[in-house]
């Protein structure tokens, strides 16, 4: 059999770190960057005698994020204690949602170059997160930073309804830009804020049977997941093919080598001996809460989608490209409103085009523009009303980008006003076919292509400030003539 003969089967499991201030059962600060071991409070710490406390803040942004995807949300949740030993937990056990999640269901439509689909989320649950084991900073040691234990996540375990690499990635992605939207994570993943975990089996194509599974985990990279899927696949099938059992395990993903190495036998439910958590009350989850919740949601991305290719007339590239990241959305809708009656298009152009290339040229994230939602505003309405073309435009945005100041004051400072005047355009024009017989002759003579030289030539001569619409007019009209 060949790589085309089996099917991939693939779940992702997906950790969103929860945007509050103070961490899930804790009032320690969940501040990035603090030196080692200063946020980890006694609780954190696993002291005995203490007691966790329910941020309500995490339960709000989990119940948010179950009405985007359309889930239900348990009118009574419980806590449970997930049983491990690992020196980065320092209590001994996890505590996190088993049997009684607060989201369960719903789903997330992705689109791929195969299509659209959606893809079945199977249940989403509150947890705590544990600290960090550092092993390469001391020879022959190991360190344990605690200031990551008990941060809230948000745990989102999709249906193994994806079959390849890309369906994979675009859920994650899709997943990413929902999370951001919802102001719930900051979906930084160097951070590791956002990172996820990928079960994936093969079968035979045309098999409903799934088979034997084996868990990637803490990929924070939709390059390196994309990568480590695929070498799974290949692996297992390569052990099939041979003759050999897929065994269900954990495995851990080296970039450097591009491959999945073996790192424990995978743990079932019942290894962790779950138990409700004696020191946390149920959580109940009251219809005025969620009715409180659903009406200050935000516009959901898909929803953005639609409006802005059925409303502002976008492509469904550039609606997909705009609404694929919140800060994007943020700036062009911003724009929007400082330029009145622009053109969307246009504006959606010039941010996806030149604004985004400037910023990737200069390492810069959306948030960080020296260019104002309003200056471009502004620069755009002078290349609407005629001041500039679309070429001296792109020269004031530069020079915007370079912190010259406002776009009136560059376009005098620069001369850079458009010649929107018809006789001294004329005059212009009447020079250089004066000058050129035989480009004129050539042009008469049936060369059209000719027609580009003496645009240029007008072109050159007003320093690109003519109206270069005006310019060809004209041309035409003397040429033809």
């Amino acid at each position: 059999m060949s790589i085309d003969q089996w099917e991939a089967v693939i779940g992702l499991e997906i950790h969103v770190q929860l945007k509050t201030e103070s961490k899930i059962f804790s009032g320690s600060s969940t501040a990035y960057g603090a030196d080692p071991n200063r946020q980890a409070s006694a609780l954190d710490l696993g002291m005995p005698g203490t007691l966790p406390v329910l941020n309500g803040e995490a339960v709000r942004m989990a119940v948010a994020f179950g009405l985007a995807i359309g889930a239900q949300i348990a009118p009574s949740c419980v806590f449970a204690r997930k049983n491990y030993f690992y020196p980065d937990l320092p209590k001994g056990y996890q505590i996190s949602q088993y049997e009684d999640p607060i989201v369960a269901g719903g789903s997330l439509d992705i689109v791929t170059d195969s299509g659209a689909r959606s893809i079945r989320v199977t249940r989403a649950h509150l947890e705590e997160d544990a600290g960090k084991s550092i092993h390469d900073l001391f020879r022959g040691h190991s360190a344990i930073d605690l200031n990551r234990a008990g941060t809230p996540l948000l745990e989102v375990v999709s249906e193994p309804d994806m079959h390849t690499p890309a369906e994979a990635v675009a859920y994650m992605k899709a997943m990413h830009t929902l999370v951001r939207s919802l102001d719930i994570c900051d979906g930084n993943l160097q951070e590791g804020s956002f990172r996820c975990d990928a079960n994936v089996s093969v079968r035979p194509k045309g098999s409903s049977k799934l088979g034997t599974r084996a868990e990637i985990k803490n990929m924070n990279s939709f390059r390196f997941v994309e990568r480590a899927i695929d070498h799974e696949i290949h692996r297992q099938v390569h052990r099939l093919e041979s003759g050999q059992e897929v065994v269900q395990e954990t495995r851990l993903y080296d970039s450097d080598k591009n491959e999945t190495r073996s790192m424990r036998s995978k743990e079932e439910a019942e290894d962790y001996r779950y138990f409700p958590d004696p020191d946390l009350l149920p959580v109940t989850v009251d219809e005025v809460l969620i009715d409180e919740i659903r009406v200050q949601m935000p516009e959901l991305p898909q929803a953005r989608r639609a409006r802005y290719e059925n409303e502002l007339k976008l492509g469904a590239e550039e609606a997909l490209q705009l609404t694929d990241d919140p800060e994007l959305v943020a700036y062009f809708e911003a724009t929007l409103e400082a330029g009145g009656k622009l053109p969307p298009k246009r504006v959606a152009n010039w941010i996806l085009g030149e604004l985004q290339g400037a910023l990737n040229r200069a390492d810069l994230a959306m948030e960080a523009s020296p260019v104002s939602p309003t200056q471009l505003a502004d620069l755009l309405g002078r290349v609407e009303d005629g001041t500039l073309s679309g070429k001296l435009g792109k020269q004031v945005f530069e020079a915007l980008f370079a912190g010259e100041g406002e776009v009136d004051a560059i376009i005098e400072a620069r001369g850079l006003r458009q010649i929107s005047d018809s006789s001294a355009i004329e005059a212009v024009i009447d020079e250089v076919i004066a000058s050129s017989p035989d480009q004129v002759a050539q042009y008469r003579g049936g060369e059209a292509k000719v027609f580009n030289y003496f645009v240029g030539q007008v072109m050159k001569a007003t320093r690109g400030q003519a109206n270069p619409g005006q310019v060809q007019k004209t041309l035409k009209e003397k040429l033809d003539g």
